[in-house]
């Protein structure tokens, strides 16, 4: 009986215990952060894109075959522009479209997709959209 005393009163140990209680918890909170900044990081590129890819559809390129005047940067090269100024995480999947036109108006839109993982569970699949709508003189 007093062995059985001292083995509850004893410390020894408790350290340890609420080390392995908490740890994992603590491990997939800090990832599910990492997880959620790759959102952020993904977000930030897209806008970065988009806003280079307004200024070049924005642009005056000389015409070559007329001596004054200038022409618009076609949409292949508008779309060009932004896959060259895109960045972002690894982990997803960026989606350049080929810009709309309405009356004087271009919508450069990009989206991008990721499955978010969670160490111990698999999150839901996430998607950002991003447009920009550009004046361009026609």
């Amino acid at each position: 009986m007093m062995l059985l005393k001292r083995l509850l009163r004893n410390q020894q140990g408790a350290a340890v215990v609420e080390l392995a209680i908490s740890l994992p918890v603590l491990v997939t909170m800090i990832y599910g952060i990492f997880e959620c900044s790759q959102l952020y990081e993904a977000n930030s590129g897209m806008q970065h894109a988009l806003g280079e890819g307004a200024r070049y559809a924005t642009l005056c390129i000389p015409d070559t075959n007329a001596s004054t005047g200038c022409d618009n940067p076609s949409d292949t090269d508008i779309v060009a522009q932004e896959n060259a100024k895109l960045f972002g995480p690894a982990g997803g999947t960026f989606d350049v479209q080929t810009p709309t036109t309405s009356t004087g108006y271009k919508t450069l839109t990009i989206t991008y997709t990721r499955s978010m993982n969670f160490l111990l569970f698999s999150g839901p699949t996430i998607t950002l959209t991003r447009s920009k709508k550009v004046y361009t003189v026609t």
